[in-house]
């Protein structure tokens, strides 16, 4: 029950164990023609969907070095882990970062992000890059309403780590004309780590063509170029191919509603179930991630009480970054995770709770009361 890797479907075991096939074979052409056509159904869009073989760091790099210029400045919004490498990466790369920052456990404020682009008269800032699901912290940021500041901008690139949201919540990407979109495989795809996927608009080709920044194994016009022809311009991890075209079958078969909505009442059972076990949650209610959620312990040190849950129930909980080690823990449930793991994963959290002397019996058993309702649609 972590964000990442997440649960793999038997389905999708049985596809990744296949035998590899050569990857300029016209059977692998047809894969990536399938694969293609349901990455688009997934992102909501036209535009081009590119997989990389690499995490989904590789997949923001892309983005970052594909669409810009040693010089350029740029916006990043910091509130947890992830949106702090971003700074780290466009530093890297000799960009002028201009740090929005909220402090970890809340949203970034989108009127910050409506100040600073509405100021730049000159038209300088050249991207805004930031997390949609902050999964350090559990926060989602309002990205709907960051995307049309930076749309009024009419310059500035948008730049969106979606790993943990995309495949976990509404990501319509040409309805909020995203520029880049980057997501990985081992969260909600349900497949293992080694692919990531880049969503490209029309004006992040423009700005590509412009592009000056160092790049090699990741210049995603060679990607685009083979797309072209249904290949890839390197050696891809083929059996994960097998994998991804499977778990994407499965959910177009779900559909996006669904998946959406499911995510969203796991969402509301584990947060609800949190409260009722005189637990607290890290981030502000209002700003919930569908895919994970993190708790405070305050009094109680949350790496030995995850290392009770993990000898006892062999369940896996995620433990704070940086600073927040020790005092949250994370409960994952995004991709394959179903209702019958909630209730357990709160179950154990509970009981652990009671043995040793937190809760009562009846605000172990009231809790899971709460969590069912939600999870019936209550």
């Amino acid at each position: 029950m972590i964000p990442g890797p997440t649960p793999v479907p038997e389905k999708v075991l049985q596809a990744l164990s296949k035998h590899p096939i050569g990857h300029r074979s016209k059977e692998f052409q047809e894969l990536v023609e399938s694969t293609t056509k349901n990455l688009q159904w997934l992102h909501q869009t036209q535009n081009d969907v590119l997989t990389i073989t690499g995490s989904g760091t590789a997949a923001m790099e892309a983005g970052i070095i594909n669409t810009l210029n040693k010089g350029d400045k740029v916006i990043c919004g910091e509130n947890g882990k992830f949106g702090e490498r971003w700074v780290k990466v466009a530093k890297a790369f000799g960009l002028e970062v201009i740090r929005i920052d909220a402090k970890w456990g809340t949203p970034l404020n989108p009127e910050e992000f409506k100040k600073i682009l509405e100021e730049d008269k000159q038209k300088e800032i050249k991207a805004v890059i930031l997390t949609h699901s902050e999964t350090s912290t559990g926060v989602i940021n309002d990205l709907e309403t960051i995307s049309s500041y930076i749309r009024e901008h009419n310059t500035a690139l948008s730049i969106v780590d979606c790993v943990t949201s995309l495949g976990a919540c509404n990501v319509p990407v040409d309805k909020w004309q995203l520029d880049v979109v980057a997501s990985g495989s081992q969260k909600g795809y349900m497949i293992p780590p080694g692919l990531s996927f880049i969503a490209m608009s029309k004006k992040a080709w423009e700005a590509a063509e412009k592009s000056n920044l160092p790049k090699f194994y990741l210049n995603l016009k060679s990607y685009r170029k083979s797309l072209a022809s249904n290949s890839n311009p390197y050696t891809p991890a083929v059996n994960l191919v097998f994998a991804l075209d499977e778990s994407l079958k499965m959910m177009r078969e779900e559909g996006l509603d669904n998946i959406f909505q499911k995510h969203n009442k796991h969402k509301l059972a584990m947060s609800n179930a949190i409260k009722a076990l005189n637990l607290k949650l890290f981030a502000d209610k209002q700003y919930l991630s569908p895919s994970i959620t993190a708790i405070k312990t305050e009094e109680m040190d949350a790496e030995e009480f995850r290392k009770t849950i993990k000898n006892k129930f062999n369940i896996l909980l995620a433990g704070g970054q940086d600073h927040l080690k020790g005092k949250i823990f994370r409960v994952g449930h995004l991709g394959y995770v179903n209702d019958r793991d909630i209730i357990t994963v709160i179950s154990a959290i509970a009981n652990t709770l009671l043995d040793q002397g937190k809760i009562t019996a009846k605000q172990a058993g009231e809790a899971l009361v709460v969590a069912s309702k939600y999870l019936e649609g209550n």
